[in-house]
């Protein structure tokens, strides 16, 4: 027993951390999780001057890398600028009538809050303008209380509404550094709700293509299909021709860019070209007399004010439904306009700040909404335009931004004539990207839960609505997630042939179990959440294991270790459980045995005088330095036998 003793004490004990006040560690805590990038680095030891010149330029970041902006630098920003313009002339006044808004206003949302981007924002290649998805949320859930064909001054309010609140709720989380909410949109989640939008907003083009007059205002797939069939009598042909012309154009246009990148530009001025064609062939042929519905009339000028409108909405009794609207696509516009941004950086081997790109966002959405624009983000589409023209700066913004400007000063009237089935086909050509069947089928092959959360977020849109499907989608995630917190992975672990490395028997099944001993690996911080599912767990792997070692007629199990290398926190709960566990497992003169505790859980376990309980002999550093003294004291003892047992049993009762 001496040199059992002696070797013991040759290893190296596992080490208590020294315990910090309770308010330092909290201030740790809060900082990692609100500051992780740690911006106030930069102030340190500098003077006063200088640290309110850093904090405009952090707040600003024009006024960073402006005064390094050179004409090289402008001509490839210029020519990206007028290409994306190209784009966004007619996608603004294509998912305005998506909104159910004004055409004109969507030329508006292409002005400003470009502009406030430029510099508040931290992308290089982000293109600001109006998207479908959030045109879509839009309509639907205000459509639902304001009908905007008969009451258009007030759903018009309602949206500047929404459009404030979405922004107001954008530049909150970004100034309180609450980004790490829009995780919680897991890709699945994204990929699914992106895909069944797309399907709806397809869908609704068919009133343009078709031509019909009366079109029912829900989003689902039952409600449209009807109203598509329920007036065959009312297609007319005209436009269906001229609908399916004009998507054949688009379709071949991408086509030809995708096989050619170098030809990029050929479909993105495709839509421009699109409402040209389609403009002249109705002012020759006088087609709007023939069923062909044309856009009119868009008001000449720059974007009026709109604080009066904007005021009266805040007191107007659907002002609830603005603001759950507002946050609903102020959460949906942040995902998409973020994940844009961060995608298209990593090509350029660059950072972006999510916590400026959300009060970016935001500013720019809380100054649209009063100057009649309504809610803008960073589309994909836009994006990757921008982006394979050239772009160096946030400048090929303000270019698109002066183009729409001179668009709405002097060329307004050039859209009289342009039919409404060509912004359908526009919309549709757009929205057929976004359902990613291929990206659904890596889910499949990856991961079958993620594929349930992309397949529900897709039908709870495509058959309930968008809301619904967002819900739906959300509500599987969050449930996986309490899932892996409160039923955490455990494994039994055995050596590797010729090494001294432990690992899982089902992920390596000719790993090697140890006579007599129990191996045990948890795979997760251990809360009140998943303790009592711990302890019944580790029991069954006990008992499985004597019955295992019973019919084989091997040495009794006789020590219990458990690898807490993946255990990186510990409650009360934990800790407790840890106590019952040791209760159970003493009463059947099996010893437990802890490996690589971390940190924070030796603290607590010390603080709770369970390493007292458990003693520090039996913590080691590794899963090998605890098998090696199990070992050594199995080689060294007497063996423990049935009969051994039997009696200490007696003895015990």
């Amino acid at each position: 027993m001496g040199n059992t003793e002696y070797e013991i004490q040759q290893r190296f004990e596992v080490q208590v951390p020294p315990t910090k006040p309770f308010f330092h560690t909290l201030k740790s805590s809060l900082k990692e999780t609100f500051f992780p990038d740690d911006p106030f680095k930069q102030f340190k030891n500098q003077p006063i001057s200088r640290k309110f010149l850093l904090g405009l330029q952090y707040f600003v970041p024009i006024l960073e890398w402006a005064p390094r902006y050179t004409f090289e630098l402008f001509k490839a920003d210029f020519i990206a600028g007028i290409t994306i313009a190209s784009l966004a002339v007619p996608q603004g006044i294509s998912y305005a009538g998506l909104a159910s808004l004004p055409p004109v206003m969507g030329l508006y949302s292409s002005f400003v809050p470009p502009l406030i981007y430029a510099m508040l924002g931290s992308s290089k290649d982000l293109a600001v303008g109006t998207v479908a998805v959030p045109s879509l949320l839009i309509t639907s859930m205000l459509g639902k209380e304001v009908n905007p064909h008969q009451n258009t001054k007030l759903y018009v309010q309602l949206v500047l509404a929404t459009t404030f609140f979405a922004g107001v709720f954008q530049a909150a989380l970004g100034l309180l550094r609450l980004g790490f909410i829009v995780d919680f949109l897991s890709h699945a989640t994204i990929v699914g709700f992106m895909g069944g939008a797309a399907t709806v907003v397809c869908l609704q083009q068919l009133k343009g293509i078709l031509g019909l007059v009366h079109f029912t205002h829900g989003a689902d797939l039952v409600s449209v299909i009807k109203s598509v069939f329920t007036q065959i009598h009312m297609w007319r042909w005209e436009s269906g021709v001229l609908g399916c012309c004009f998507l054949f154009f688009l379709f071949i246009t991408r086509y030809f860019s995708r096989r050619k990148p170098v030809f990029f530009w050929i479909s993105a001025l495709a839509p421009l070209t699109s409402v040209i064609l389609g403009s002249l062939l109705v002012y020759f042929t006088h087609a709007e007399k023939h069923g062909v519905e044309i856009i009119g009339h868009l008001k000449r000028g720059l974007n009026p004010p709109s604080l009066s409108e904007l005021e009266t909405s805040f007191g107007s009794t659907h002002l609830m439904t603005a603001i759950k609207t507002g946050i609903i696509t102020g959460v949906i516009a942040l995902a998409e306009g973020i994940a844009v941004g961060r995608s298209f950086a990593i090509f350029k081997s660059y950072h972006i700040d999510g916590n400026k790109e959300m009060i970016a966002i935001g500013m720019m959405n809380i100054a649209g909404s009063c100057t009649s624009c309504y809610l803008t983000t960073g589309p994909f589409s836009r994006t990757a335009v921008n982006f394979n023209a050239g772009c160096k700066t946030a400048v090929s913004n303000i270019v698109m931004a002066t183009a729409v400007m001179i668009t709405l000063l002097f060329l307004t009237p050039l859209f009289y004539y342009t039919p409404i089935v060509v912004l359908s086909a526009i919309i549709m050509a757009a929205m057929i990207t976004l359902i990613d069947y291929e990206a659904a089928i890596h889910l499949w092959a990856v991961d079958k839960f993620d594929f349930v959360v992309c397949i529900s977020a897709y039908v709870g849109v495509v058959f309930g609505s968008v809301e619904t499907g967002l819900v739906i989608a959300v509500a599987i995630s969050l449930l996986r997630i309490l899932l892996f917190v409160a039923r955490p992975k455990t494994s039994v672990m055995g050596s590797i042939s010729n090494s001294t490395t432990y690992r899982s028997i089902e992920q390596y099944p000719k790993a090697n179990s140890v006579p007599g001993i129990l191996i045990l690996h948890i795979n997760a911080p251990v809360y009140f959440a998943n303790a009592s599912y711990l302890r019944e767990r580790i029991s069954r792997w006990i008992d499985e294991e004597e019955d295992k070692l019973k019919y084989s007629a091997k040495n009794d199990l006789q020590y219990v270790i458990l690898d807490m290398s993946a255990v990186g926190n510990i409650d009360t709960s934990g800790i407790s459980m840890l106590e019952e566990l040791k209760k159970t497992i003493d009463r059947r003169c099996i010893k437990l045995v802890l490996a690589n505790p971390g940190g924070e859980v030796m603290k607590k376990l010390d603080k709770s005088k369970f390493i007292d309980t458990v003693g520090q002999e039996w913590i080691y550093l590794t899963v090998g330095e605890a098998v090696d003294a199990c070992n050594f004291m199995l080689q060294t003892c007497k063996p423990k036998t049935k009969a051994v047992e039997s009696e200490a049993a007696d003895d015990k009762v």
